[in-house]
């Protein structure tokens, strides 16, 4: 990765726009966490927020939950992930339609991981999805929404070459997919590369690139060693020695992201997904570097509730 050599924000700043991910918490600590997050980020204005979803509806009632607390206590406007894992057509659609009843209408069309974890085989239910592309297809047919599908700038590690995993992605967009986003990646010629392959095969919709600020590195590495998105050596030398210092750690993880981002930003890109954790110290610092600033306002009960 070539790396901007100049300070300041990127000159297309006042083009860029972001959006932000967030997991439905799982205890009352969490929750605190989530919503510290969400109001700390909201008033940059995301282009959407967008809340993960579990497996087999693992997490449906929290994720449901978390998508109408946003929708009523904020200005940002929510997308739901939607799996394919465990659950019937009919599933799916009872679960859509309480989205869209809460007022959602973009979603993320995922297949999901294997019940059995990665690296398993995927079995689809027997009256369910067997893809992504389906799922995309199905939500379409549900009437007017926003869909948003993932993207592999290496690869999906079970697609066995690329023209199979863009043939994949072509399938999506036809189905009415409106948006891609990127598993994330720390090469950005890597990505570079990805969207050119792409646009050869015809897809011309946006392709938003992922990026997961590293909270902590072994983590992220092992995220990466199952997802198959590769590690540069310049990245695992700039966190060596720094397992023991949380406070280092995390100013060099504030330096990686944002000269990733900027370099895109460079680059031409101008739109970016953060993988946020549910925590809004580093992302915030991407943000900021890169020029934007906080003028939107979240709705005055968000903090209310949150405390």
């Amino acid at each position: 990765m070539v790396l901007s050599n100049r300070f300041g924000a990127p000159a297309n700043s006042d083009k860029i726009r972001v959006s932000f991910e967030f997991f439905p918490p799982k205890s009352g600590k969490m929750e605190e966490q989530l919503w510290e997050s969400i109001s700390k980020l909201a008033p940059f204005g995301p282009e959407f927020v967008s809340v993960t979803y579990g497996a087999g509806g693992s997490t449906k009632e929290p994720t449901l939950a978390t998508v109408k607390h946003i929708i009523e206590e904020t200005n940002v406007a929510p997308a739901a992930h939607l799996t394919c894992v465990d659950a019937s057509r009919g599933d799916v659609y009872d679960v859509a339609k309480e989205f869209r009843d809460a007022g959602v209408r973009h979603f993320v069309a995922l297949r999901g991981d294997p019940a059995g974890g990665i690296g398993t085989q995927y079995q689809p239910h027997p009256d369910g999805y067997a893809n992504a592309a389906e799922l995309t297809a199905g939500l379409t047919a549900m009437g007017e929404c926003e869909i948003s599908v993932s993207a592999y700038p290496e690869k999906h590690p079970e697609s066995p070459d690329f023209m199979t995993d863009l043939d994949m992605l072509k399938r999506k967009v036809d189905n009415g997919a409106t948006r891609a986003i990127t598993q994330f990646f720390f090469d950005n010629d890597h990505f570079e590369r990805y969207v050119e392959r792409v646009r050869k095969a015809g897809i011309y919709i946006p392709v938003v690139p992922g990026i997961l600020p590293v909270h902590n590195f072994a983590q992220v590495e092992k995220f990466a060693n199952m997802c198959g998105a590769s590690i540069p050596t310049w990245l695992a030398n700039r966190f060596d020695g720094l397992e023991n210092d949380p406070e280092i750690r995390s100013l060099v993880a504030s330096a990686v992201a944002a000269e990733q981002v900027m370099d895109l930003a460079d680059r031409g890109f101008e739109e970016f997904h953060f993988y946020t954790m549910n925590r809004a110290k580093l992302v915030y610092a991407v943000c900021h570097l890169l020029g934007l600033r906080q003028n939107a306002k979240p709705k005055d009960t968000l903090n209310q509730k949150a405390a």
